[in-house]
């Protein structure tokens, strides 16, 4: 059996080499992650937190759809499905510091959602919390805090991030 070896590459190597590329990727540490295409469901999830929290956030916050890298640790870059700056960001920037991530579970990227990005996320010192929803229905949605030391929270009835002063019920995002 063959098995191919990819050589590792550095952040800045990886940075360097993105801004050439058609299609966006992620940065695992080592190598470049392609971005995939999602579903209908993903992309209407997306939509409707992205204006439940554009509705919902006082001044002074802003919401985003997944287009801004976030530098992750160890050196590593992804891009969260929905995220929320604090402050006024520079409008040329697209890596960025966020409080909050939203990552939408599709089963090409549930592993490394669940598994891999919430140390990632930990380390993210801007960061205060990271939401978990599945695509398909609200039915293991989950929460991490840094003030509840990072540990999971089952989400039910509504998203309550009270680090943003929001709360969102769940059928805004999912239907009724």
């Amino acid at each position: 059996m063959n098995v191919v070896v990819r050589p590792r590459i550095s952040l800045a190597d990886f940075l360097d080499w993105e801004k050439e590329q058609p299609q966006r990727y992620e940065f695992d540490g080592t190598q470049p992650v392609p971005m995939t295409g999602g579903t209908i469901a993903h992309a209407r999830l997306v939509r409707r937190i992205v204006a439940a929290l554009t509705r919902e956030l006082g001044a002074g916050y802003e919401a985003f759809g997944g287009d801004l890298k976030v530098q992750t640790a160890p050196n590593r870059i992804r891009y969260p499905d929905v995220l929320v700056l604090a402050g006024e960001p520079k409008p040329d920037a697209d890596t960025v510091e966020p409080i909050a991530v939203v990552e939408v579970l599709s089963p090409s990227t549930a592993l490394t959602d669940l598994r891999v990005k919430p140390e990632e996320y930990a380390a993210v010192a801007s960061l205060l919390a990271y939401v978990i929803l599945p695509q398909d229905g609200p039915a293991g949605a989950t929460v991490l805090r840094r003030s509840g030391d990072w540990k999971p929270e089952p989400v039910t009835g509504a998203l309550d991030l009270p680090e943003l002063g929001v709360t969102i019920p769940l059928a805004d995002l999912y239907g009724s």
